[in-house]
């Protein structure tokens, strides 16, 4: 019954738009006094959660995206993908994707990596034939890709939440990652080869080639680079973030010389109010996950979820769906604080492997992003496009069935997420 209540306070407070970090920190609050508990545990969890390592990262790869989104790096990589590929069936579909996946390997941004893209790939679409609602879609769609692809700051959370690995949740988002940019890239060539406005781009020369990728070069490198140290064990994904960071300013400042002074404030200052909001979220979750806790709630969960599911699939089937329903109305890092505690416990008498729950988990928050009405890439793409809510939440629907077409895969083929950070 206690479990009900609390559930009933937090969406009443949600639905009259309190902010998530305050309904999630006050409700904790509330249940620690109620249950005669000291509130100083409000206090030392939110100084447990911000005076940690690996939420450092967070900033750092906010700082890095910024970095190269005022510098314009997205244009250079763009002008490089569509160079290679642009003269193809759905060729600027398919710049448009790798595009995204790139930029989402040195962002780990979805709303950079959206706005990035978009403010260069929305207009030349447009001008090669393409329908507005499915430029709108895919660009909306790609963005997210920047949430999958590591570094992802929503699996550096996963990961802070579970204790689990981040190099291991980063290795397992890139089988995913890869899966949906073909999944996309296909349905764009498709598309294209049945359109009747579209126009295909003319085949760019040598030196033309040579010249673009010459120029996206640094941006790329640094992808391979923060991958790398990672994956290599020289840092961890906090150093990673930090070295990200300094070569972003290297390649935009100095290297290329695009970054101006107001530039770099400008990214100081949104990334200073993003990292701000994040942290004030992962506090308060802190808080109220420390008072159902101690309510013992997550466990009534995992043993109500123990006694009615026996396999994995009805229970990944169930999750699915209430994230989808809660897609609707909360943003996606609001989703996994939120959830992730309740059903981590669960997970280990079902048999489901901690690290591919997390990639499941940031594929379904990734159908939130682009889910009507709350959908956050819906309205950066609006906001880049000029376009109407309209436009672009009908261009997202064939997207967001390729992204469960996917989590389908993932079900059925584990090895696509698990693969490279147990084998190889």
């Amino acid at each position: 019954m206690s479990s009900a209540l609390i559930l009933l306070a937090l969406i009443g407070l949600l639905l009259i738009r309190i902010p998530v970090a305050y309904a999630l920190g006050g409700l904790g609050l509330i249940l620690l006094l109620a249950g005669g508990f000291s509130p100083l545990m409000a206090a030392q969890g939110i100084l447990g959660t911000v005076d940690n390592f690996v939420l450092l990262s967070v900033p750092l790869f906010l700082l890095m995206s910024n970095i190269l989104l005022k510098g314009g790096v997205g244009r250079d990589l763009f002008a490089a993908v569509q160079a290679f590929v642009g003269h193809l069936p759905g060729g600027l579909g398919i710049a448009t994707v790798l595009s995204c996946g790139i930029f989402a390997a040195i962002s780990g941004s979805s709303v950079a990596t959206a706005a990035t893209i978009g403010t260069v790939a929305i207009p030349e679409m447009i001008e090669r034939g393409y329908p507005k609602h499915f430029v709108y879609g895919l660009l909306a769609a790609g963005g997210t890709l920047g949430i999958l692809i590591p570094p992802s700051i929503p699996l550096i959370v996963y990961g802070f939440i579970t204790e689990e690995s981040i190099l291991k949740l980063f290795l397992a988002g890139v089988g995913p990652g890869l899966l949906l940019m073909f999944l996309f890239a296909a349905f764009s060539m498709i598309y294209a080869s049945r359109s009747t406005s579209y126009e295909p781009s003319p085949r760019a020369s040598r030196a033309e080639r040579i010249r673009a990728g010459t120029r996206a070069l640094p941006a790329i490198a640094l992808a391979v680079l923060v991958i790398g140290v990672i994956y290599t064990g020289v840092a961890t994904p906090t150093e990673a973030a930090a070295v990200g960071f300094a070569f972003a300013l290297l390649i935009t400042a100095v290297l290329l010389r695009t970054l101006t002074w107001q530039g770099f404030k400008e990214a100081l200052v949104e990334s200073m109010v993003t990292t701000v909001t994040i942290l004030m979220i992962v506090a308060g979750a802190k808080v109220f996950g420390k008072a159902i806790t101690l309510y013992r709630i997550p466990q009534e969960l995992s043993q109500l979820i123990a006694e009615s599911f026996t396999t994995v699939g009805p229970f990944i089937l169930v999750v699915a769906g209430v994230l989808i329903l809660m897609g609707c109305f909360l943003e996606a890092l609001s989703m996994m604080l939120i959830m992730v505690p309740v059903l981590a416990p669960a997970l280990t008498p079902l048999g489901v492997d901690n690290v591919w729950f997390g990639v499941f988990f940031v594929i379904m928050i990734e159908c939130a992003l682009i889910t009507p009405p709350v959908g956050l890439n819906l309205y950066v793409i609006q906001a880049v496009g000029r376009a109407t809510l309209v436009d672009v939440s009908k261009g997202v629907w064939p997207f967001l069935a390729l992204m469960l077409l996917s989590v389908v895969l993932i079900y059925f083929l584990p090895a696509i997420a698990l693969y490279i950070p147990f084998k190889l």
